[in-house]
């Protein structure tokens, strides 16, 4: 399993606002600090403030910060509302049904499991425990 670009960059900058959660954050210093283009992180700040995440400032003075405190975001909410799809193998799509044993497999239970084994281990966390006391990681982004 993958996670695509877009939760990773949105884990970046939900982090970047964690450790930053005193003051507004400008999209340009999270671009400029990971090197992702502006115009990308303007489209997960948008979806990010949609889905609750993150509250926008607009105008000149404006920025991003966390709509909550960072222990009240699992890690896992975050995975799925950037991720669109868990289905590991075909058999995981309605649609498709073109593999020969499925009616038989066991396989697409076990991987069922652990999906939502990975899910759950990813709830456990929450954005705060990726980033309070970690001074290397307060160093390189406040």
């Amino acid at each position: 399993m993958r996670l695509n670009t877009q939760t990773d960059y949105a884990l970046r900058l939900l982090m970047h606002l964690a450790v930053n959660s005193s003051r507004l954050v400008t999209i340009q210093e999270v671009a400029d600090r990971f090197s992702i283009s502006k115009n990308h992180l303007m489209k997960l700040a948008s979806t990010l403030t949609r889905e609750g995440f993150v509250t926008s400032v607009r105008g000149r003075s404006g920025g991003l910060k966390l709509a909550r405190p960072s222990e009240r975001i699992p890690v896992g909410s975050i995975v799925r509302c950037m991720e669109n799809d868990f289905a590991l193998v075909e058999c995981f799509q309605a649609e498709r049904g073109e593999c020969l044993i499925t009616p038989a497999c066991r396989l697409k239970g076990v991987l069922n499991g652990a999906v939502a084994a990975f899910l759950a281990e990813l709830d456990r966390c929450t954005l705060s425990d990726l980033v309070q006391n970690n001074v290397p990681l307060e160093r390189m982004l406040a």
